[in-house]
């Protein structure tokens, strides 16, 4: 029994605790920048130099993001990701020098989240994190309901995806463009559409959605070199069939 002014604890909803983000990059000063930024937005962030080490940190606990230097001594940003990816489906922003294209679509294909272009606004790089580790922890208002289509199931809550009950192992920008194409079937989608809706941004190289297209299709098609689910529309940008068109061998 309680005495009077002793109620039972008050039940306050668990606050998250702050996202941890690896920033690896050796140039000191560029680290030391980005790290301090994310840690004024009250992010935990750490930093290391070098490939291994960031690699040796993410084994012993998964980050919740890596911000990753493409041109690191030994072992480069492309090596990172791709050994990174290959542990868990962590979101990856690399870092890139301007005019190296090649490298970012190389970035891109290793399953880099999103890029930025050094030189970089410290504020733009924030807003980018914010938006990746956003998408990443909620869907998005109206895209909680699961979705199946084809042979393929969605869940957005979850953000798990299946096809034919195999797991897909999608990374963030390419399960939220699956789950964009699934929500829109039988309509052509322009590339600029989809970066606006799937990555948020307004402008920007065309040629991300391209490569996560291409990525998405090596996983969901059962012959990437002709896909039947995510058809080009030449001049326009891409479509997902509906599931008779889908089906058919036309």
């Amino acid at each position: 029994m309680h005495r009077e002014g002793e109620g039972t604890p008050s039940q306050e909803p668990a606050v998250a605790p702050p996202a941890r983000v690896l920033v690896v990059d050796d140039d000191p000063t560029v680290a030391e920048v980005v790290a301090g930024y994310l840690d004024r937005a009250g992010y935990l962030v750490e930093r290391f130099a070098d490939g291994p080490s960031a690699l040796r940190a993410a084994g012993e606990r998964p980050p919740d993001l890596v911000v990753l230097d493409l041109m690191l001594p030994g072992m480069d940003g492309l090596e990172v990701c791709r050994r990174l990816r290959e542990r868990a489906p962590v979101p990856v922003i690399m870092l890139t020098a301007r005019g190296d294209e090649d490298d970012r679509i190389l970035g891109l294909e290793m399953g880099a989240d999103d890029y930025v272009t050094k030189p970089f606004s410290p504020r733009e790089l924030v807003l980018r994190v914010d938006s990746v580790l956003r998408r990443a922890r909620l869907p998005r208002r109206g895209e909680s309901s699961v979705l199946s289509y084809a042979g393929i199931t969605l869940d957005p809550s979850g953000r798990r995806a299946t096809k034919d009950g195999r797991e897909l192992a999608l990374t963030l920008r390419e399960f939220d463009l699956l789950s964009y194409l699934l929500r829109h079937p039988g309509e052509a989608c322009s590339r600029e559409r989809l970066m606006r809706e799937v990555w948020g941004w307004e402008f920007g190289d065309l040629s991300t959605v391209t490569v996560h297209v291409r990525r998405l299709r090596g996983k969901i098609e059962d012959d990437p070199a002709r896909p039947r689910l995510i058809r080009t529309v030449w001049g326009v940008g891409y479509r997902f069939e509906e599931a008779k068109e889908a089906a058919s061998d036309a």
